[in-house]
């Protein structure tokens, strides 16, 4: 048995909302899509991402696959433009089969496991990240560096032969979660909040969803906020 909770909120500083989202226990997939606020048209790249991969799952690709056929949509999308400039989107998605999981993606999108403790299961594709792997800065000094949000892939962006699409699998047991956030949640929330409330047991999915989505915004609330958690009953 699956619970999911969701919820996608504009923010405190912007006004247009260029995430979007999806959640279907029935075709057990879900993902979260923020659109480049740097490029135009950011909401309909995070839209076209949402509705390829959706499609291409219930046609029974995989979701690596599912992924790559989403960016070479949103490159079309892209040259049909007058304007002909380019549109990004990062993405994180999750398919469900049973207890077995895999969860894709491209940007700074993350997937967290909660396992009786929070751990990031996806490795963000950023400038900052690199730092990170290169020893040159701590994840701490990666939260306030200022080029913390330019990501290094993105769907409609990255050049098809260089798109990395990583891609993770594991077993999702009763009592486990899985969270997917656009990075409006982790830049204003940090690892160890977010344990705190997945580990209040007595909360649905909703209501942690909820109560991440209020911490986000009670940060600062300076980018827009995605959030879904998949609870196995």
């Amino acid at each position: 048995m699956i619970e999911f909770g969701h919820l996608s909120h504009v923010g405190l500083r912007r006004e247009l909302n260029e995430d979007t989202y999806y959640g279907d226990a029935e075709l057990g997939l879900w993902l979260v899509a923020d659109g480049m606020g740097g490029h135009e048209f950011g909401e309909v790249a995070s839209a076209v991402a949402r509705e390829a991969i959706v499609d291409n799952v219930r046609r029974g690709k995989p979701l690596v696959e599912s992924i790559r056929l989403a960016d070479e949509e949103i490159i079309r999308h892209s040259r049909l433009r007058t304007e002909g400039l380019p549109m990004g989107t990062t993405v994180v998605a999750a398919k469900l089969q049973g207890n077995a999981y895999e969860v894709a993606w491209v940007g700074d999108s993350r997937v967290y496991l909660w396992n009786g403790q929070l751990r990031q299961i996806s490795q963000d594709h950023s400038y900052v990240q690199e730092l990170i792997d290169q020893g040159a800065i701590t994840p701490e000094q990666a939260r306030s560096h200022p080029h913390r949000n330019v990501v290094t892939q993105a769907l409609g962006v990255t050049e098809p032969a260089h798109l990395k699409v990583e891609s993770v699998s594991g077993e999702l047991k009763p009592g486990m979660q899985l969270l997917l956030c656009s990075d409006g949640l982790t830049e204003e929330v940090d690892n160890a909040a977010i344990g705190r409330i997945l580990n209040q047991s007595q909360f649905t999915a909703q209501e942690c969803v909820d109560h991440l989505i209020a911490a986000a915004l009670d940060g600062g609330g300076s980018d827009n906020v995605t959030v879904l958690l998949i609870r196995q009953l």
